[in-house]
């Protein structure tokens, strides 16, 4: 038989199965990209293109902007394999996975020291953004009964922040009309820190929120001088205004690494704190947690009962169906871990953080902001008088070039003139690759004052031609 036989009888017996892949119908071919395809594909055919194109993201491992968690053990994939059909509101169907999540946020109320964490009222969500939003609306709900049982307008609420928040803070007031009060940061007050409170407080103010772990530069807003700073003003003034506390990172890092710092419902102000259990909490995103005091301070008519599947569910929550599997992935963590595991888990990656910012530091062209002994999250600022050659933006590029993301960006109103880059340490990220990471700056800090004309404005990739 002649070899061109052969091969016509095999292709005909073979058809599409045997293949090879990247020549079949699909990936020898180009999907429509806006429109549903007319028919259907092999799953293999259909699960390579997408993969091929998530493979064109950044490594998320590499990626030293976000502090959403990107690694845990493969035990945790397989539970979350197991359990991502899971509705987290549907209870009734699910009854085991409600207990957990119940479980979860008790244990936390204890983590952060709740007079009596049986009387807490707790939920999850899917991240700190809709945690805060639920904190800011029981806030306002529980100062317009106040207003109205005292016959008073409730037509003009407030809140009063940093400047430096996180911008969902900024969706809640414009979504809900709220007047945002920023106290605007400064060279001498980088964060809020109770200085001049007394000028953004009135009868109007729902609370105030404090931040443990500002996003700009990672240090905590000193919530006791907050809190003495309002019970001052409740002396003098009247006003009785509660905080929340944006714990997002903070709260799962201060328990462990400074339990004597006092931030949480020790601090009898305190009516609520958020947390992010997919920040170090450890968990894959999406993942939030928000706890309340106690029953006082969630007004009871924010709470839905609802009749779905079966049973009577009482929720409040912006979202309605949401994945019920991150919950048990934090429950696998508390018990995977304990409080030792957490405690050592935390500790490395302040570790890692300050030994890197330490390096940074030492480095000529650099000025830290912060030093990661907070959170595990510092940032740094080009020296003042070192080039006019290169900025910070241009760095970040180069970085990028290596595979590393590192953001550079203005720090909030009153300091928006000085640019900072930032680092969030995780866990998964290794003495070994902050070492890789300290060479790769060093090498493009290097290049970049070794050019003798200035970088065109806005860092943009023509300027990095060798």
């Amino acid at each position: 038989m002649s070899r061109s036989h052969r091969t016509s009888t095999h292709e005909a017996d073979s058809a599409v199965e045997l293949n090879p892949l990247f020549s079949r119908p699909g990936e020898s071919t180009i999907f429509p990209r806006f429109t549903i395809p007319e028919g259907e594909s092999l799953p293999s055919t259909a699960y390579q293109v997408v993969h091929d194109e998530a493979m064109l993201d950044g490594n998320s491992r590499l990626n030293l902007a976000t502090f959403v968690g990107t690694w845990m053990e493969a035990e945790a994939s397989k539970l979350y394999a197991e359990t991502f059909d899971k509705n987290m509101i549907d209870k009734d169907e699910y009854p085991q996975t409600a207990q957990i999540e119940t479980r979860c946020w008790r244990m936390l109320a204890d983590l952060w020291n709740a007079p009596d964490a049986a009387k807490t009222v707790g939920a999850s969500t899917i991240g700190s953004s809709e945690a805060c939003m639920l904190g800011g609306l029981a806030l306002k709900r529980r100062w317009q009964h106040a207003r109205r049982s005292a016959g008073r307008s409730a037509d003009k609420p407030n809140l009063v922040l940093s400047s430096a928040v996180q911008v969902c803070w900024e969706k809640f007031c414009n979504y809900w009309d709220v007047e945002a009060r920023f106290v605007p940061v400064s060279k001498e007050h980088q964060m809020l820190d109770g200085h001049d409170l007394d000028r953004y407080v009135d009868e109007n103010t729902i609370g105030v929120v404090a931040i443990m772990g500002v996003t700009y530069t990672g240090v905590y807003e000193p919530v006791e001088k907050i809190s003495a700073a309002l019970d001052e003003i409740q002396a003098r003034r009247g006003l009785d205004i509660p905080i929340h506390v944006d714990g997002a990172s903070g709260a799962m890092i201060a328990p462990f690494l400074q339990p004597d710092t006092v931030w949480d419902f020790r601090l009898p102000r305190v009516a609520s704190i958020n947390t992010s259990g997919h920040k170090y909490g450890l968990v894959y995103p999406g993942l939030g947690w928000i706890i309340w005091r106690d029953e006082e301070a969630l007004p009871e008519d924010l709470i839905f009962h609802v009749s779905y599947l079966g049973g009577d569910m009482p929720t409040f929550a912006l979202n309605f169906s949401r994945p019920g599997a991150q919950v048990l992935l934090q429950y696998y963590l508390f018990l995977r871990l304990g409080f030792a595991g957490y405690k050592s888990v935390q500790a490395t990656s302040r570790d890692v953080a300050l030994f890197l910012s330490g390096e940074i530091g030492a480095m000529e062209p650099f000025t830290l902001w912060s030093d990661g002994s907070d959170i595990p999250v510092f940032a740094w600022q080009l020296a003042d008088g070192h080039t006019a050659n290169w900025d910070l933006h241009h760095l970040s590029e180069r970085l990028r070039m290596n595979g590393w993301l590192v953001p550079a960006y203005p720090l909030p109103e009153g300091l928006g003139e000085i640019t900072v880059q930032r680092i969030v340490v995780r866990n998964g990220f290794t003495r070994d690759l902050a070492s890789s990471f300290l060479s790769d700056l060093k090498k493009e800090v290097a290049y970049l004052d070794a050019l003798t004309a200035p970088m065109p404005d806005g860092g943009q990739t023509q300027a990095f031609h060798h």
